[in-house]
């Protein structure tokens, strides 16, 4: 038996080459359950995988893909049977171990969750990493207190993965979205979205002045970090909190301790990568709930495995707008 792959593989130069290979099924890594794979999506990880690796990628030849929806084929794991729709985000399959830009991958099943009800595979990885990364963010929000009455909320790099979900997320919450994007075209959009307003990335860009701005945000899902974040903290209300998801902007923080000591602002880290079995049901019921599935439509572009050593690229470069949902079978 033999399943098509992403394969990418590094020359005695150290270059990387990606193209989509025949392998045979006993080239499958260890694992309890056998998933015949539907979709996948592309988030920056993978970007990186699918170039350089990133420090991401330990041993080649490798299968990217950190995400995937599909059916199980085989398990040995009671909790899993043949027949059975699961997702799988996270626990670095797609870095350290094969992932999901395949028509078959093999996991451990505690990395695996059943697919909520109301969801399809497809729509699963429309929301991929990126749209459970923004529902973390928005439900530790929540859990600090953040209701839509406390004011607006900023989304920045709201034309992304992270950032489309969030907007449309909190939209339907009835937060007020305030988006952040420096691609004045993305203006209509994110009006779709949700968004009340659109905030250019410029006015945000120029590094802190004042350790403290006019109170302006009542929470944030912040997915570019760097000097973005370190002026956003200084404009928080008080008692506020970001929810930091990402670095697009880089992984420094040029800010001052003055927001969180003289206005209680708290930053708050997300991390979707090794997130506990009940938080991740949790969040996916919450997805299944309170993500639009016509906002969600909105978003996609679909794609191939032949497709993505380009949408690699292009999402490196910022190019990537919404969710790219992969149909391994095509």
């Amino acid at each position: 038996m033999t399943f098509r792959a992403l394969v990418v593989e590094k020359d005695d130069t150290g270059i990387t080459h990606a193209a989509v290979q025949a392998l045979a099924d006993d080239r499958l890594p260890a694992g309890d359950v056998t998933v015949a794979v539907e979709y996948s999506t592309v988030n920056y990880k993978d970007g990186l995988c699918l170039g350089t690796g990133g420090g991401l990628v330990r041993t080649y030849p490798h299968v990217p893909g950190i995400d995937f929806a599909g059916t199980v084929l085989a398990s040995d794991d009671a909790r899993y049977s043949a027949g059975d729709k699961v997702v799988l985000t996270g626990w670095r399959v797609g870095e350290a171990h094969w992932g999901g830009y395949a028509e078959k991958a093999r996991v451990k099943a505690d990395w695996l969750v059943p697919l909520p009800k109301g969801l399809s595979t497809q729509q699963a990885m429309a929301v991929g990493t990126a749209g459970f990364t923004a529902m973390l963010a928005v439900m530790a929000l929540e859990d600090h207190e953040l209701t839509p009455e406390k004011g607006e909320v900023l989304v920045t790099g709201a034309a992304g993965g992270v950032g489309s979900v969030a907007t449309a997320i909190l939209a339907n919450l009835g937060y007020t979205v305030a988006a952040v994007t420096g691609r004045a075209e993305q203006a209509d959009y994110l009006h779709g979205l949700g968004a009340a307003r659109i905030v250019a990335r410029a006015d945000l860009a120029e590094t802190v002045k004042r350790p403290l701005e006019a109170e302006t945000w009542a929470g944030c899902v912040d997915a570019v970090g760097g000097a973005m974040l370190a002026r956003v903290l200084g404009q928080m209300t008080y008692g506020g909190s970001v929810a930091a998801v990402g670095l697009a902007g880089g992984a420094g923080l040029p800010a001052t301790v003055i927001p969180f000591l003289l206005r209680g602002v708290n930053l708050l880290g997300i991390d979707s990568v090794m997130q506990p079995y009940e938080n991740r049901l949790r969040a996916w019921e919450r997805i299944a709930r309170d993500l639009p599935m016509d906002k969600l439509a909105a978003m996609i572009t679909p794609a191939g495995l032949a497709d993505l050593p380009k949408l690699g690229a292009d999402i490196l470069a910022g190019k990537v707008r919404g969710r790219v949902v992969v149909d391994t079978r095509a």
